[in-house]
């Protein structure tokens, strides 16, 4: 699928990696729907502002009535929020998790409309193992996970290629204060774009993640 002339939504698209794909997507002949909760947030040159909160189900489908032409959409928002505890898990699967079903299910029928396209979900190396001190955002990303993969079952009639994301640490705001080895939000982009160019069903964006990803079968 070519990137240029594509028309792409990307979900969180005001900061991180979000931002980083609008941009390149822009560089690379697409026309780029940049969703984010407040649209005035999105300032970047070539990129068309969307409210878009993937938690609400009137933004999502008001998004989806507005946005008719989109054939790629690129489930990027997520969260990680602070403690353990019930309120803060359920907060993260309403965006890692629900987020992206409720995307999915408003555009899905779009993708159908314009040819197939692709939907991107940015998932984690934390969906194959658990984390003590992440442990629900561990879980809403292995949970999203699992709904990729049952995605692209049920959308491999329509044409519509499903690619799942995982990524050690990303050098993006949400990471800032983790001192460990990250990879640059323009590689795991660059990683991305390649994936749908090619039709690639995973990216396994550095060599922790491939390792982690190894490991399973043993």
């Amino acid at each position: 699928m070519d990137i240029n002339g594509a028309v792409v939504l990307v979900t969180g698209a005001n900061r991180g990696l979000g931002r980083a794909f609008a941009r390149e997507l822009v560089k690379r002949g697409a026309k780029v729907y940049a969703g984010a909760r407040n649209p005035a947030s999105v300032v970047d040159e070539g990129v068309i502002p969307v409210q878009l909160d993937v938690t609400d189900d009137a933004s999502v489908e008001a998004a989806a009535k507005e946005l008719g032409d989109v054939s790629i959409v690129v489930n990027n928002a997520g969260v990680i929020v602070p403690g353990v505890g019930v309120d803060s898990i359920r907060t993260e699967f309403e965006v890692n998790f629900f987020g992206i079903v409720r995307t999915t299910d408003a555009f899905a029928p779009i993708l159908k409309a314009n040819g197939g396209g692709a939907i991107v979900n940015v998932l984690s190396v934390a969906s194959f193992t658990g984390s003590a001190d992440w442990r629900g955002y561990a879980a809403s990303k292995a949970a999203a996970w699992s709904l990729t993969k049952s995605t692209r079952d049920a959308l491999q009639e329509q044409g519509t290629n499903v690619i799942a994301v995982h990524a050690g640490f990303i050098d993006t705001d949400m990471a800032a204060s983790v001192d460990a080895p990250k990879i640059t939000p323009e590689d795991v982009v660059s990683q991305v774009l390649q994936a749908i160019e090619n039709g690639d069903d995973e990216v396994l964006a550095d060599d922790n993640t491939r390792a982690v990803k190894a490991s399973l079968a043993s």
